[in-house]
């Protein structure tokens, strides 16, 4: 092979990866955690005033619909369709509808339960900010001018600093603000493992409590280092803030604004496509006193528009109604795809009570239906490890407080029912066939047609009557003693007779073999 050949086979088979220069990008995050928090509280109150405001304060938010300024001559009404709220308050109920407390049968823990409302009222509370705003905590207090007993107090995430070291939470900062003389000022709770400890602030500056009366009798506490007088929760961790819990919401702030929009251009289409009426001008309605013509400016009510001359072809007056066309189909079909995507992962339009049987057959729709279910099922498995945590600590508080021994944590189930049951006719055909195939007994049809709404008391009696119609006595079985003495007595018997038959069976023989002899004899 030449040399040139050689070269050019070199060329051919060269490569040179040479390392890219490193870039440096620059994101500015246009809002913190607690204006994030700011965001999803007026996503959550639904008012469409506050949306306005809102939105027109925050920066690179004209292109949005909340953040839009109107022109001055074509305003169009604004209007918000309360999805966020809904899919709260709907979630909520799906899971505190089925709750039925917990088996803890230590009595201060029921009465600090009932005194607190934790399970009637507390615990919807806490579903709701935890929803939307993301996290939270309960903290344990003790005031003798309330109560005797332990004061649970649920403070949602905005108005809490989670403070890490190597990350571990470490300590929870309650901030609370107080008015005093026209003058405001921040109280930090800085609760920690073994410590509780209060600063009042003004301007950043220290000062003393006793600057707010109503907070100079607090204390600084100390106790055992195991333990924090607080028990914080969190769904899931935020993406965007690091240590902190996540809204529902994140994520589905252009879908809630854009799904206003298209309810906001639909109701702006139907507004502006009323029947118009063309009269002429010497039919139109004239008020009697002055003469002039009772013609409306309001856009709602607005039927009377004149004409010049007249609008028929042989020059008759005549009153001539016009409706433009409104694109529904269209707008229907945006509706929906919006609602999907503000929906998607969080919870099923079937939960809220939205048909969409146009789009979905009923496949589809349990399909979306097992969303709901993921949505709840987290939802109960952080209650399932939050709620012991407050248990057990409420305790250990009072322990503490009565200067006693830490007890053990108490092993803690809570009582959640099924989501999505069956109607009680679809159970009662389902469980009937069970029965008359022979694979369930009358008591395993009574718990699963009642189960936890009837007590056991009325469940006995119930399958008792039903024992009763159908004509099935319960016989009582014999005890074990008896069957083995019969099987003793059985056993002596038998061995009796065969000792017996033989002996009988002997003299028969005897006696027979006599009266030979005797006839030989003979």
């Amino acid at each position: 092979m030449k040399f040139g050949e050689r070269v050019k086979n070199m060329i051919k088979s060269w490569l040179d990866i040479r390392p890219t220069q490193g870039q440096t990008f620059i994101i500015n995050e246009n809002m913190d955690f607690q204006a994030n928090c700011i965001k999803n509280k007026i996503w959550y109150r639904g008012d469409s005033r506050e949306l306005s405001e809102f939105y027109s304060q925050l920066m690179f938010a004209e292109d949005t619909f909340w953040g839009a300024a109107q022109t001055a001559d074509i305003r169009m009404k604004k209007s918000h369709s309360g999805l966020p709220k809904l899919i709260i308050k709907t979630i909520i109920n799906t899971v505190m509808t089925d709750y039925s407390g917990d088996n803890v049968e230590d009595e201060y823990w029921k009465e600090v339960n009932k005194e607190n409302e934790f399970d009637s009222k507390m615990l919807k509370a806490l579903l709701a900010d935890l929803l939307h705003i993301g996290d939270g905590a309960i903290k344990i207090n003790y005031d003798a001018d309330i109560s005797d007993k332990a004061i649970l107090e649920w403070v949602e995430g905005s108005k809490i600093d989670f403070i890490y070291k190597r990350g571990r939470l470490i300590e929870l900062v309650f901030k609370s603000y107080h008015e005093e003389n026209n003058t405001t000022y921040l109280l930090e709770e800085h609760y920690g493992f073994g410590y509780i400890t209060y600063k009042l602030l003004k301007d950043g500056q220290e000062v003393s409590l006793n600057k707010v009366p109503a907070l100079s009798k607090l204390k600084n506490v100390t106790f055992d280092k195991s333990i924090m007088w607080a028990v914080p929760v969190m769904l899931s961790e935020a993406v965007k803030y690091k240590g902190r819990g996540e809204s529902i919401f994140e994520g589905k702030y252009d879908s809630f604004d854009s799904l206003d929009e298209i309810i906001s251009q639909w109701l702006e289409a139907v507004r502006a496509g009323r029947a118009i009426k063309y009269i002429p001008e010497s039919m139109i309605p004239r008020d009697p006193e002055t003469g002039k013509f009772l013609l409306n400016s309001n856009p709602f009510d607005n039927k009377y528009i004149s004409s010049e001359g007249s609008m028929a072809e042989n020059g008759q007056e005549t009153i001539e109604i016009k409706q433009a066309e409104i694109p529904t189909e269209n707008y229907l079909q945006s509706y929906i795809t919006f609602l999907d995507l503000c929906l998607q992962g969080v919870i099923s339009p079937s939960t809220l009570g939205i048909d969409n049987k146009k789009l979905d057959n009923a496949e589809a729709q349990r399909e979306k239906e097992k969303t709901t279910l993921y949505t709840r099922g987290l939802i109960i498995d952080t209650l399932s490890d939050f709620i012991p945590k407050v248990i057990n600590t409420v305790l250990k508080s009072r322990a503490q407080m009565e200067k006693k021994s830490l007890p053990e944590d108490v092993e803690v189930s809570l009582k959640f029912g099924e989501y999505s049951n069956p109607s009680f006719e679809a159970q009662v055909e389902t469980v009937g066939k069970g029965k008359q195939q022979g694979i369930m007994s009358i008591e395993a049809c009574v718990e699963e047609l009642y189960g936890d709404s009837k007590d056991e008391d009325w469940k006995l009696e119930e399958v008792a009557r039903l024992k009763a119609e159908q004509g099935i006595v319960d016989i009582e079985e014999p005890a074990v003693n008896f069957d083995l003495e019969m099987g003793k007595e059985e056993t002596s018997n038998t061995q009796k007779t065969e000792e017996t038959e033989p002996t009988e069976q002997k003299v028969d023989g005897q006696k027979e073999d006599e009266k030979g002899q005797e006839k030989v004899n003979e």
